[in-house]
Order: structure tokens, then sequence, then C-alpha cells
């Protein structure tokens, strides 16, 4: 960069966030800008940084070593940066800015989006972008600024709060129940059709609710999978199976159709036990996201 030139430090704020995107399409929206304007904006770098900082295809974006190299020297002090504007922001004492939040699929339909509205309207200076997905995105790369999943364990590299404790039950329609039978022990269910989180083990333990000793190991053959616990739970009140669901999705079935079999039953391993909000380690939490938090924590309380 020639003597007397201006350090494009916008422009450097753009490039770490096309490394965390991978797009330019996703980094423009990200920062309000169009497309061009954002290609333009790094082809500008480039030039003034003298070498070349982004490699472009037609599927993504990738950085070239000079590019990680930049990246990884500026994005601590923008970080920073970002921290201490949302610091001089919660001295006014109202939240406000934009909330990046990512959440599971079916819990994200059925107990969170349902109640943002009264978020937003308590709170008319926060903006919220809410993706939905059963990908374990990476919160620091992807550029969110919290995350709410459904976790067996409640991981130590985060700050963490939890929301909600939560077990996986074994329902069948009362129509099933009564063709097929109540199973009685784990192992009656070699003679039952079962409906299956996706990918899920299919050797289920169970552990008799208050006694110690060796679980109970059952190989299960399913009839139907799928990745939504929403849509398990339909083809379960159509009567087709019995099937294995978190708690959150039973809520409000249970006295509409759904009963549950093996109750004295623990099943060990298979959906999370914590419904938890976490966010990367930073100096300062927002008081925006601490408000979220404090709205996620009453509704799953009322829960």
């Amino acid at each position: 960069m020639s003597a007397g030139s201006t350090t494009p430090f916008s422009d450097m704020h753009l490039l770490t966030v096309l490394a965390e995107t991978q797009s330019f399409v996703q980094a423009a929206d990200r920062l309000g800008i169009s497309r061009s304007s954002a290609s333009m904006r790094i082809a500008a770098l480039e030039k003034a940084a003298g070498v070349p900082l982004v490699r472009r295809s037609t599927r993504q974006v990738s950085l070239t070593e000079a590019g990680q190299q930049l990246v990884a020297e500026v994005s601590p002090a923008f970080e920073r940066i970002r921290a201490s504007f949302h610091a001089v922001h919660d001295l006014t004492g109202a939240p406000r800015g934009t909330l990046r939040v990512t959440a599971p699929v079916a819990l994200g339909r059925q107990h969170i989006s349902p109640s943002l509205g009264a978020f937003l309207l308590r709170y008319p200076e926060v903006r919220l972008e809410l993706e939905l997905t059963d990908r374990l995105v990476n919160l620091a790369h992807e550029g969110f600024d919290l995350a709410i999943r459904h976790a067996r364990h409640i991981p130590d590299n985060y700050v963490v709060w939890e929301l909600a404790r939560s077990e996986s039950a074994l329902v069948g329609s009362s129509e099933y129940l009564d063709r097929r039978g109540r199973p009685m022990h784990p192992a009656d269910l070699a003679q039952h059709d079962c409906v299956m989180y996706m990918g899920s083990p299919r050797n289920l333990a169970f552990q008799r609710q208050g006694l110690e000793g060796e679980p109970v190991y059952v190989d299960v053959q399913p009839r139907f999978t799928a990745n939504n616990s929403e849509v398990l739970r339909e083809i379960v009140l159509s009567g087709a199976g019995l099937g294995l669901l978190p708690d959150f999705s039973l809520i409000g079935h249970e006295q509409g159709g759904l009963e549950r079999v093996l109750s004295d039953w623990k099943i060990q391993g298979y959906f999370g036990s914590h419904i938890i909000a976490v966010r990367p380690f930073s100096p300062k939490v927002p008081l925006a996201v601490h408000c979220l938090i404090e709205h996620l924590q009453s509704v799953f309380g009322r829960r």
C-alpha cells in the first residue's frame, strides 16, 4: 500500500465476513450491500494490498494464504470494536442492535418462534434474524450471536445458559395401541412398527426408572425415519407405529391422541437431555442477548 493512501478498514471487515460465509451473496446480505459492490470492494482491497486475497469459483469463495493471514490478524480487532460498540449501546439501558440466532427446526417452530413477536414488541430497537437448521453451525465463523441447542451435555467451550431439561419418550396413538397392543417390556418393541429419527442408533438402551443395573438393549428396525420430530409426530398420530420423540414435541398432544408407553423405562442417549442457549466467549455479552435469554427462560419455564 503506497504511502499516504487510505487504509480500507471497511473493506477488511468485508473480507472477514467473506471468510465466514464463503459467499459474496451471503456476505453482502449480512452487511446490507449489493453483491456487485462487495465484489468490487474486495477487488479494490486486493489492488491496495498488491496480492490476491480471494479465490473465486462458481460454487464458493475461499481465501488465498495472504487473505487468510490478513483475516487472522484483523479479526480480533474487529471483534473488540464490535464488543465496544455493543457496550456503548448498552449504556442507554435499552437493548438494541441486530441479533443473529440459530435453532433446531422443530424446537424453533414449536417453542421459540411463536414467542418472538412478544419479544420484538417489548424491545422495539432490537432486530432479530432467526435461522432454523438442524445443522450444527460454527457460531463464530458464521456470525451468529446465539444458538439454541438440544444437547446431551453442557459444552465447556461456550458461554451457556440452560433453558430447560428434556427427555426422550416412546409414544403411540390410541388407535395403534388398541390395534397392536401395548408393549410391557423393551424387548416387545421387536414386534412393533417403529418411527425413529434419521441416523439414530438402531440398538436402543433402556434403563428401568429408579433402579441400578445393566441396561436392556433392543434392536429396532424402523418402518419410517425422518430428520424432523414434527414429521415423526405426525406419522405416530396417524397410527402407523410407535415413535421415539423429544418431550417438547409432545406438549399439547398427550391429551389429544398420543399415549406414553414403557413410561417406567428411561431411554438412554437418544435425544438431548438439555435445551440450552450458547454463544462464543466474549469479554461482554450484549444487553440484547441477555434480554433474549431472559425471554426464552420465561418461555421454557412456562413449559
